[in-house]
């Protein structure tokens, strides 16, 4: 059935926020230096789309739209508190541009490699003002697109928990009149391993999304990849940003290889290597190299190295399982953590077999932070199958679906569910594969 012509321009209004928001809030905040008030005028200018865009089509340039009708707003804003003259100067002075102008203005300030709106705003949102949790959810929020529900899955906390952390990292940057800029060089390091967190929870999100009905959403993985290129730019000899961006190169290079043509998940061992980008390949095995070149690997130098094991293989019995578990151990010693673990028994169970990757996830189980995981079950469901533990592992599959919010992945685990119960019932029926993806 086609949609009628309003139901088109709300979606496609929906569609240009979910690109666009971050780039016409980071534009806003560095203007009228306010955050919470470069949000507010960015969904002004959304809830005027919403009015005009299905009345009138989408414009030419959507974010430039936005961007012109949010500085109007804003122009209107500093009218009404009577510093017109001033304000005037600062945000309106590209007012009666026409919006192809706009358009042009708005690229040539996401392209400046060194004056970069979103880069800008992550030195913000990462402010040493902030406590972690706060930096973390609020530059998701702002330069993520990402809902207060996925980010709350992301961190594995009740959802008003992340409300309340974006509340109050808002006003702590207004009370404590942060500015929106660069901090200078001294202070560079001191925020890197929180710019490098956000920026990875962004690539992940896209990756695997969290909820909604599409299994990945490249458009935040190409945000997070530019993101962390820029950063490579401005810190060439920090070898951690170089490993994330080999991590980030080497797992976006398998995007096209994850879905099948009507969305479904496939899962790593599955995917046809041939339709993996080999130029992504290439530049993340050259940043991981630029960042062994620098000096010890840490955690996402440790992360692109296991995912450069997948990627030399040119076939997945060429992997060098009993490499990437050795990876994974060392990994678990400099940054422990459940996520980690769980990511251990998977590698084990393939280098060392399946029993003994199952006991390192059994003695996850008790993991107050996986309570509520979908992958403990799956990677538990995984295990189970390889030791020909049918009916149990179809139970944790089953369970996974119930944990997890994305449609895609739950129709995944259920179908791994019926396979493994089919079999059970005929043994001559095929062995359901099962992998990272």
């Amino acid at each position: 059935m086609t949609l009628p012509d309003s139901q088109r321009a709300a979606k496609a209004v929906e569609a240009v926020w979910r690109i666009e928001s971050a780039r016409v809030i980071a534009g806003l905040a560095r203007m009228v230096h306010d955050i919470g008030l470069a949000e507010e005028l960015a969904q002004d200018a959304l809830v005027a789309a919403l009015e005009e865009w299905p009345r009138d089509g989408v414009p030419d340039n959507p974010g430039a739209w936005l961007m012109l009708t949010a500085k109007h707003r804003a122009i209107d804003q500093f009218r009404r508190r009577d510093v017109y003259e001033r304000k005037l100067q600062q945000v309106g002075r590209d007012m009666e541009l026409r919006q192809e102008s706009a358009g042009a203005e708005l690229d040539d300030a996401l392209d400046d490699h060194i004056g970069d709106d979103l880069l800008r705003l992550i030195f913000t949102a990462c402010h040493p003002v902030l406590p972690a949790e706060g930096r973390l959810a609020l530059t998701l929020r702002l330069l993520g697109g990402l809902t207060t529900e996925e980010i709350a899955r992301a961190f594995l906390v009740p959802e008003p928990t992340v409300s309340q952390r974006i509340l109050r990292a808002k006003r702590t940057l207004a009370d404590k009149k942060v500015p929106i800029e660069l901090p200078p060089p001294a202070e560079l390091p001191a925020r890197l391993a929180s710019i490098l967190e956000v920026i990875y929870l962004i690539f992940n999100e896209g990756y695997a999304a969290t909820a909604g009905g599409d299994w990945i959403r490249p458009s935040l993985c190409e945000e997070a990849l530019r993101l962390g290129r820029i950063l490579a730019g401005l810190m060439p000899a920090e070898p951690e940003v170089h490993g994330l961006v080999a991590l980030m190169e080497i797992q976006a290079s398998r995007i096209p290889a994850r879905t099948a043509p009507d969305g479904a998940p496939i899962l790593l061992l599955d995917q046809d290597r041939s339709r993996w980008d080999r130029l992504l390949v290439r530049r993340g095995l050259e940043a991981l190299g630029r960042a062994e070149a620098l000096g010890t690997l840490g955690p996402y130098g440790l992360q692109a190295a296991i995912a450069a094991c997948h990627a030399r293989a040119l076939t997945p019995e060429a992997t060098d399982w009993g490499r990437m578990a050795a990876l994974y151990r060392l990994l678990a010693h400099i940054a422990p953590s459940p996520i980690v673990e769980l990511n251990r028994a998977v590698a084990v169970g393939m280098a060392d077999g399946p029993a003994r990757g199952l006991e390192i996830a059994d003695a996850l189980l008790d993991e107050r932070a996986l309570h509520g995981y979908a992958l403990l079950p799956a990677v538990r469901g995984d295990l189970l199958a390889k030791l020909g533990r049918a009916d149990e592992a179809a139970a944790e599959f089953e369970r996974a679906a119930g944990l997890t919010r994305n449609a895609r992945e739950r129709g995944l685990f259920l179908d791994r569910a019926a396979a493994l119960l089919r079999r059970e019932r005929d043994p001559a029926a095929p062995d359901p594969a099962g992998s990272s993806s």
